[in-house]
């Protein structure tokens, strides 16, 4: 999960959403930590689950990382200021993004991660050109 995650840093040069559906450990976390590997963040990665969002600042692209998994109500993302995040300067993370609801607004890629007896799936998906630029690239 860390070197698709580390892929999909090399291959994104803009803002956008990504959106990581999975179970508990499926290794949503840990492909944010790839990625956030790739821009040379050595430690201090951790998952968001008590804080909700973990902002990491650098010259030309920065990281939000949401764990919505404790949100009670969809309505509460607008009093963690997450709009804030929504530009073209901040790649986002969003675990557990079904809980948002529609407060995400476009999506850019999906990214389905399922762990059983004989392994890891990983599925990723897009409906727009920047999220099937990333899917290009990460696949081929």
């Amino acid at each position: 999960m860390r070197k698709l995650g580390a892929n999909i840093m090399a291959a994104t040069h803009s803002g956008g959403v990504i959106a990581l559906h999975g179970n508990l450990g499926t290794g949503k976390t840990t492909l944010v930590r790839g990625a956030l590997e790739f821009l040379g963040v050595s430690k201090g990665v951790r998952s968001p689950t008590y804080a909700l969002i973990e902002y990491y600042a650098f010259d030309s692209l920065s990281v939000a990382h949401f764990d919505l998994y404790r949100l009670a109500h969809a309505e509460e993302l607008e009093y963690l200021g997450y709009r804030d995040y929504m530009n073209e300067q901040t790649l986002c993370f969003v675990e557990w993004p079904d809980r948002a609801q529609d407060c995400l607004g476009d999506v850019g890629l999906d990214i389905f991660i399922d762990y059983d007896a004989e392994g890891r799936q990983v599925k990723l998906s897009s409906k727009c050109e920047w999220g099937n630029r990333i899917i290009e690239s990460v696949i081929f």
